[in-house]
């Protein structure tokens, strides 16, 4: 009897576990899995303007997309673009992270405040930067203010020597993710151990740099890559910021194209080769694991710590 009653209890758990799960386990899978399988498939495709190619290229979409200049341009846009965002969120996320950390007052308020930005689309954010605050014309606020220090006005997303498109992108998505960030630090700092500030400060440490530099840092490295892994893979799939910047009537300039923005007219412009957009797409796939995994084993994620 009582072995029935544990079958049926495993039973029991077992169907109210795929109830819950199965749902978004099928959705994943037709909307995930099956797209990726079905872009893999048509990478080795000539597909234009189908979905369901018969003429079998082979590894020619692959070849020429990596000889593709555009391409390869894309990628150095990429480069650049990480270059500027992933230091710039983590050393600010991180400052606001510590500063909302010793407030004795109102952390939950302040928490909420910088955290508020995530939840913003970035179309609207995108938008917003665009249209009123790096405007190219002399209602812009970021114009109106030079303007009373005499400055002349600036086409920001226009003007490439020097590139001022890199401090609104930039500053955009700064502004967006850091309060993310700032959270997933924030968590780490409130797992260290007070003591270990109090057996610093026995110790002769001074607050400041140095309980930062021997203690705090120490003690979020597990944090820290976390942060450099998800801020760099975010870089990779840049899109929305970009294209909603930048681009107009007109089209997307031939400046700042991410790689993501190329695929998108690659396989959805006027050529419509959606052979050579999944060849790229699986490129870039590739590239993405092959730095992720590449970070993860130089930072030691996952290593037993002594």
């Amino acid at each position: 009897m009582a072995r029935r009653t544990a079958v049926r209890r495993a039973r029991n758990r077992t169907l109210w576990f795929w109830i819950f799960v199965g749902p978004f386990a099928l959705g994943l899978g037709l909307f995930t899995y099956v797209p990726l399988a079905w872009s893999v498939g048509l990478s080795f495709f000539d597909a234009h303007n189908t979905v369901t190619p018969t003429d079998f290229v082979g590894l020619d979409n692959y070849t020429a997309m990596l000889s593709d200049d555009a391409f390869t341009d894309s990628l150095w846009t990429f480069l650049v673009f990480t270059a500027f965002i992933v230091p710039a969120t983590f050393v600010l996320s991180l400052a606001l992270a510590l500063m909302v950390n010793r407030l004795r007052r109102a952390q939950a308020f302040f928490r909420s405040v910088f955290f508020l930005p995530a939840a913003c689309s970035y179309v609207v954010a995108a938008l917003i930067w665009k249209m009123s605050i790096f405007n190219g014309v002399r209602f812009g606020l970021a114009n109106t203010v030079l303007g009373w220090f005499g400055g002349e006005q600036t086409a920001w997303l226009s003007t490439t020597d020097p590139p001022w498109y890199w401090l609104v992108i930039v500053t955009v998505r700064l502004w967006l993710q850091a309060g993310f960030y700032m959270i997933l630090f924030l968590a780490g700092l409130q797992r260290i151990s007070p003591t270990l500030y109090e057996a610093a400060a026995v110790d002769g440490a001074r607050p400041g740099w140095q309980v930062l530099r021997h203690i705090t840092l120490p003690q979020l490295r597990a944090t820290s890559v976390a942060v450099v892994l998800l801020l760099v893979i975010n870089a990779f799939q840049a899109f929305d910021e970009f294209y909603n910047l930048l681009s107009d009537s007109r089209g997307y300039p031939p400046y700042a194209r991410p790689p993501l923005v190329y695929l998108y007219y690659t396989a959805l412009g006027q050529g419509q080769n959606l052979g050579l957009g999944s060849a790229g797409a699986v490129i870039l796939a590739l590239i993405i694991a092959v730095v992720t995994i590449g970070q993860a084993k130089w930072f030691g994620l996952g290593r037993r710590e002594d």
